[in-house]
């Protein structure tokens, strides 16, 4: 079966055009070559009802299966991705971050410093990553084995 994704960047200066998005082209490729084409890459600043619009419009619109988030998962004023994530899902799934910071913490300390959240959304799975291009990648391969299995339990859920 194949699922769709879509990589959602949530930055400030990367929407004002001040800084270039690493994060999200570098999750689309790894989701790629994992067999998840991409079927739309998003990019919102750091502002709640964006973030959590741009995910209902990537589930129920463009029918995307999992929803991958990059930044706005840190500890900054504006660092809201998680909240904007909870406000949409209706089942959290906290293993799977837990799983990413069990991978993480054995390559640096300062991976207990995202607070990134996964949880469904009818049909979809949406999993906040880190926004540094290294973090999010290493989280994303922490979990990468496991999501078309993840996909097909919601699935059949339906």
């Amino acid at each position: 079966m194949d699922y769709k994704a879509a990589v959602i960047t949530v930055s400030d200066r990367c929407s004002a055009g001040e800084k270039v998005d690493k994060s999200g082209p570098a999750v689309a490729q790894m989701l790629e070559e994992a067999g998840f084409p991409v079927i739309y890459r998003g990019l919102v600043p750091d502002e709640r009802h964006e973030i959590s619009a741009e995910f209902i419009k990537c589930a129920y619109e463009l029918g995307a299966d999992l929803i991958v988030s990059t930044g706005g998962t840190g500890f900054g004023k504006r660092d809201i991705t998680p909240e904007a994530t909870r406000d949409v899902i209706s089942r959290e799934i906290p293993a799977i971050p837990q799983a990413m910071l069990h991978y993480s913490l054995g390559l640096t300390p300062r991976a207990m410093l995202t607070r990134g959240v996964a949880g469904i959304r009818g049909k979809s799975l949406i999993l906040n990553l880190p926004g540094n291009e290294g973090g999010a990648k290493q989280n994303l391969s922490a979990v990468l084995g496991v999501l078309e299995h993840a996909l097909q339990m919601i699935a059949k859920d339906e």
